[in-house]
């Protein structure tokens, strides 16, 4: 930050690199008021600059974002709470398609995509919504390529990946749209695989697993789909056993949630390829079904009325079977079942 002829500075009397690491040490929950305090501060708190301090610094802060879509389509906003070692809400999202059903939400580095969906009324849409966590702001993105309704995606390598889904026209069955954020522009191809049927989407290694449900017997098997040359290829068939679990990456380690008999925390043996059991947990306190989100080596299992169970990978132990955890209870009255969630770091 170099001053300048008729330059304001940050903070009277400081150079503004000094200003910039004082307001940078400034917890997350208060960015709303600094953005209010100058359109120079607002700026700021919207600049690569400021995250590049905050991450330099290990002052970043990462807050996650469920999407309840029982009674329109909300996000609660939750940030990890020290003194009750679980997570606290901080405020609640209400996106423009708020009244639509089978939206798609996707987080790429500050923003959140909420893609597609339709109405009871209304056919598929492609249009696409943008809300950007660092300067509180909802935008309109690229329209997507194909107009969907509940269809598979994920974020991989600063791009979101898109496929199947309802509302598509015979013209575009097997249609695979990428979008890439920094161009705002979407790039559509035919579906690169061998068979359409994709049920889920699972971003591991720098590729991404895809799980299928065979139109002939109805059976489940995995393929990998491999960005830089958009090729794929088949895989072991036993990762295919997380397609209606909800999964997360930790430190480049698949886990996945069963909630068929009971809530078991499951590990992807990579060297084995199959699936090893962390641990139970009770289902009185994680309140199925529930969604998995990560933050470093914390896994949060949320479940109804934001109930909230967190299991320190660290220092997690098990006792007959079940996993020791710490646990919340329902953070909203209303008894609503998490859809998604995701986390974004500022």
């Amino acid at each position: 930050m170099e001053s300048t002829p008729g330059h304001t500075p940050l903070i009277h009397g400081l150079p503004d690199e000094i200003a910039l690491i004082c307001l940078a040490r400034v917890p997350r929950r208060f960015h709303n008021v600094l953005r209010c305090v100058s359109k120079r501060w607002r700026e700021l708190l919207c600049s690569e600059e400021w995250h590049i301090c905050r991450k330099r610094n290990n002052l970043d802060e990462s807050w996650i974002y469920v999407i309840c879509g029982e009674t329109g389509i909300k996000c609660y906003v939750l940030a990890p709470d020290p003194s009750s070692r679980s997570l606290r809400v901080m405020h609640i999202i209400e996106p423009p398609c708020s009244g639509r059903q089978g939206v798609t939400i996707e987080a790429l580095d500050k923003r959140l995509f909420f893609l597609g969906g339709c109405g009871w009324l209304n056919d598929a849409t492609d249009e696409v919504y943008c809300y950007d966590a660092s300067s509180n702001r909802w935008s309109t993105a690229a329209l997507m390529p194909t107009p969907r309704c509940y269809f598979v995606s994920a974020s991989l390598n600063e791009k979101l990946y898109i496929t199947g889904g309802l509302g598509l026209t015979d013209k575009s069955p097997n249609s695979w749209d990428i979008y890439d954020w920094a161009t705002d522009s979407w790039c559509a191809h035919k579906n690169p695989m061998l068979t359409p049927d994709i049920v889920k989407f699972v971003a591991l290694d720098e590729e991404l697993v895809t799980i299928h449900q065979a139109a002939w017997n109805r059976m489940y098997f995995a393929g990998i789909y491999d960005p830089l040359d958009r090729t794929w290829r088949g895989t072991e068939n036993e990762i295919a056993r997380c397609f209606s679990s909800p999964t997360v990456v930790v430190d480049g380690t698949l886990y996945m949630l069963e909630q068929k008999l009971g809530t078991t925390l499951m590990m992807w043996q990579k060297d084995t390829k199959e699936w090893v059991m962390l641990g139970r947990l009770s289902d009185k306190v994680t309140r199925p079904p529930c969604q998995l989100v990560a933050i470093g080596r914390k896994i949060y299992v949320i479940g109804r009325g934001l109930s909230v169970v967190t299991v320190d990978m660290d220092t997690a132990a098990r006792v007959d079977g079940f996993l020791v955890t710490t646990s919340t209870g329902p953070l909203v009255e209303q008894d609503l079942s998490p859809d998604r969630s995701r986390v974004i770091t500022i």
